[in-house]
């Protein structure tokens, strides 16, 4: 399976205790071309301390594309205040040239009615376009997640007609038990992006957190490699970005980090 390496994205994730620039110079160096920032980094800010100028500059100096922003928290609740969040990190996505922004929903086992999920999406949607940013909605496999199925997840963007697309997450699909047999009714193509990482802990899949969340290695038992492989067969044609989790990368030298990279990409080059 030959995927083109302008399909590959790293999230900064995988690099909290690098700065902005050593970041998208160790992107670089891989031969890659695409980011993603967040807004829950050590330092508590998208772009750091930088301007939004001077993170564009640094994307044009390095050849990189910023994907998205990772993300607004939890959408499926838009009342005032998260609608601000919105908009803030909306003006960050404009300023810093990334295209879209990851919509994630509530995750601390308080259900949120479908309905009310639809109602937020069309609060969010004028906003959206009023920066010219895409929505991209993140369901979270987690059992105390509001919003667990990427089907249902599509079908909800659109009963709120709006132009939304999802990120599929690897991780978040084995987590959700009845992820394999919805799949048949996933639309490859309102899948936005896909996040993969991996994960070795053999502990219950119900008891799994975002400090399991490595990269991908033969014995992942995510099976991100199928779900790519998958995900292929049926048409995608989008971006794959490494979004690995665990506290542990606070310990990767930028070898480690480069390393773990190319390996994954590897394995998924097959």
């Amino acid at each position: 399976m030959a995927i083109d390496p302008t399909r590959f994205c790293i999230n900064r994730k995988i690099a909290p205790t690098l700065s902005i620039n050593s970041f998208f110079k160790l992107v670089q160096r891989l031969g890659l071309n695409k980011v993603e920032l967040r807004n829950d980094m050590p330092g508590g800010k998208v772009t750091d301390n930088l301007s939004h100028a001077e993170v564009q500059a640094l994307a044009k100096q390095y050849g990189l594309e910023i994907v998205t922003i990772n993300a607004v928290y939890p959408f499926n609740q838009a009342d005032d205040a998260l609608l601000a969040k919105a908009e803030g990190l909306l003006k960050d996505a404009q300023g810093v040239g990334a295209k879209a922004l990851v919509l994630c929903p509530l995750n601390d086992g308080t259900a949120v009615a479908p309905e009310d999920t639809v109602a937020a999406m069309k609060k969010l949607a004028p906003l959206f376009e009023k920066y010219a940013i895409q929505g991209l909605v993140e369901p979270l496999g987690f059992p105390v997640s509001s919003l667990r199925s990427a089907v249902q997840a599509q079908a909800l963007i659109r009963d709120a007609q709006v132009p939304f697309s999802i990120v599929l997450d690897t991780f978040h699909h084995h987590l959700y038990e009845n992820a394999e047999q919805e799949f048949a009714g996933i639309d490859i193509n309102r899948i936005g992006l896909v996040h993969l990482s991996g994960v070795e802990d053999a502990r219950p899949t119900a008891e799994l957190t975002d400090e399991e969340r490595i990269m991908l290695s033969e014995g992942d038992l995510l099976k991100s490699v199928e779900q790519v492989q998958r995900l292929e067969r049926l048409g995608y044609k989008g971006v794959y970005a490494f979004e690995p989790f665990s506290g542990e990368l606070e310990n990767w030298s930028e070898a480690d980090i480069e390393r773990e990279i190319r390996q994954s990409i590897a394995l998924l080059q097959g």
